[in-house]
């Protein structure tokens, strides 16, 4: 539950961000016509997320055994690829997000209404297509109970009403500190993501050494256990993986982690230059 609330309150807080971005735009500026084409076009960004989420569902369901493990473990790597993305994208580009969204919607605008909705649908369903993939991806390896879902509702509820509170002025963080924590915590939730691809690529048939256990620490942490289970809810932590389970885990995390807390490199602005020099 804690992984979903965890996916549900970054993504939807990036979604948040973008659409509180594009009304206090649009109010400031005296455009407040426009407002509806931005609503209708995060209307069906939602309603695209939602559908894509209900395919990869029915989808999953519709498949041989050996065939759904098999396309588990893509979407999981999928949703690995495209979580480590959003993270180091938005760890570069917070600072200049709203610069930036603020010169496409004056672009969009002078183009008319259509354009003004492709804008707000693009901005909001790169993270609503990402959500629903994060979403399915993370809870493969969690119990069949509402948890999951209960969790990501909490998480995009909360999302928006910080992002509602930060329009409003009501409401102070620090976005680089936010997005630099919850970028640690969901690089943990990635590279569990990615040890349950390898596991559902073992289970599959396509990887070798499913039964070639790592460690069997069963006796101090039960599966069946309520530290157990949230373990492997939140970072799919389990009692007994593989050998090759453990490896992909590492090699993820290490590496990850590595080039994230690494300090980032800020280039001097032609002022700084000629005075340093």
């Amino acid at each position: 539950m804690f992984a979903s609330y965890l996916i549900g309150l970054r993504e939807g807080l990036e979604a948040a961000l973008v659409v509180s971005v594009l009304i206090a735009f649009l109010v400031k500026s005296d455009r407040n016509d426009k407002l509806p084409q931005v609503w209708a076009g995060v209307g069906a960004a939602v309603a695209l997320s939602v559908g894509f989420g209900a395919l990869l569902t029915f989808t999953a369901a519709h498949l041989e055994y050996q065939s759904q493990e098999l396309f588990d473990a893509i979407t999981s790597v999928l949703a690995v690829v495209f979580v480590t993305w959003m993270i180091f994208w938005m760890r570069r580009a917070a600072r200049a997000l709203s610069g930036e969204l603020r010169g496409k919607l004056t672009d969009a605008l002078q183009l008319g209404s259509l354009a003004v909705v492709v804008m707000a649908f693009l901005a909001v369903a790169r993270e609503g297509l990402e959500t629903a993939l994060l979403f399915f991806a993370s809870v493969q390896g969690a119990t069949t109970s509402a948890a999951p879902l209960t969790g990501i509702s909490l998480g995009l509820v909360s999302a928006v009403l910080i992002g509602w509170g930060i329009y409003r002025s009501a409401v102070r963080i620090n976005l680089t500190k936010f997005f630099t924590w919850t970028g640690l915590l969901l690089i943990l939730v990635a590279a569990g993501i990615f040890k349950y691809a390898v596991h559902d690529f073992q289970e599959a048939g396509v990887l070798p050494g499913l039964n070639t256990y790592a460690f069997d620490i069963s006796a101090v942490l039960p599966a069946d256990s309520w530290y157990g289970a949230l373990l492997a809810g939140m970072l799919n932590i389990t009692p007994q993986p593989s050998v090759a389970e453990v490896v992909a885990w590492a090699v993820y995390l290490i590496p990850t982690l590595f080039f994230f807390l690494r300090p980032q490199r800020v280039k001097p602005t032609p002022a700084a230059a000629s005075s340093a020099a």
